[in-house]
């Protein structure tokens, strides 16, 4: 379970929400179990709030709006993700309904959390933000399945890996999505603007590895290879849409 003091609060409760955060922790040191407390991005209209009241704020896990962030724009190319905190990154805070596909996997391999504020069947947005109208009240709203999709196969590969062994490491794939463990496992992301051959840096780790590619839509896997570790390698991907590739131990 998460806590969370107040979501999309004004910019006047930066001190208040510092204040309810630590009150939290300090009531919870007493029981047998502590919760992450969160703190969204405070909002108020034409009035965006300060991302780095987030990041300087005691809670355990934030949630940012879209202003850029070391010269990365959380919408599309996040920074990093350094672990100083746990950061959800929320399609309500970054376009209110918006993101795809793309934006799911450059989270995850950038080392984030990606959260869908789904319209679904365009009850909460009629008439609004997605272009629906009041007939269409009750329709599922098609055009985000590929998100609703991608979100599904991030989930299943997390649950697949040791995801306390990885980090964020730009540095070792051509694209700059790569989040590794780099003794042993290699999560990137290639979008579709990158050429089809990219190279990865397998320097971190040794002997034969598998390589395979997967539909980060779907989830089909599409093409098993090969590989050594102790230097950098080349793999092409075996479709020309997005693709991810998974190399890990044999």
């Amino acid at each position: 379970m998460l806590y969370e003091i107040s979501n999309e609060s004004s910019n006047e409760s930066v001190e208040w929400q510092y204040h309810m955060i630590s009150f939290i922790h300090d009531l919870e040191k007493k029981l047998g179990k502590q919760h992450p407390v969160g703190m969204t991005v405070p909002w108020s209209p034409g009035s965006p709030g300060d991302n780095e009241d987030l990041f300087r704020s005691p809670a355990e896990w934030v949630s940012p709006n879209t202003a850029a962030r070391n010269g990365y724009s959380y919408r599309y190319d996040p920074p990093p993700a350094d672990g100083v905190k746990v950061v959800l990154l929320d399609t309500d805070h970054l376009w209110g309904i918006g993101g795809d596909a793309s934006w799911v996997w450059k989270s995850f391999t950038r080392g984030y959390n990606p959260i869908f504020m789904d319209p679904y069947d365009s009850g909460y947005t009629a008439g609004g933000l997605t272009g629906l109208g009041l007939k269409d009240v009750g329709r599922v709203d098609t055009r985000w399945e590929p998100i609703r999709r991608a979100m599904g196969c991030t989930c299943m590969l997390a649950e697949k890996l040791n995801l306390a062994g990885f980090t964020p490491r730009p540095e070792l794939a051509k694209t700059g999505y790569c989040l590794a463990n780099p003794r042993a496992e290699y999560v990137v992301y290639v979008p579709r603007e990158y050429p089809l051959t990219i190279w990865v840096d397998l320097s971190g780790a040794r002997g034969s590895l598998r390589a395979e590619w997967l539909n980060p839509v779907t989830g089909e896997a599409a093409g098993e290879e090969k590989s050594e570790g102790g230097g950098k390698r080349l793999f092409t991907a075996p479709f020309s849409e997005d693709a991810v590739l998974i190399v890990g131990t044999v």
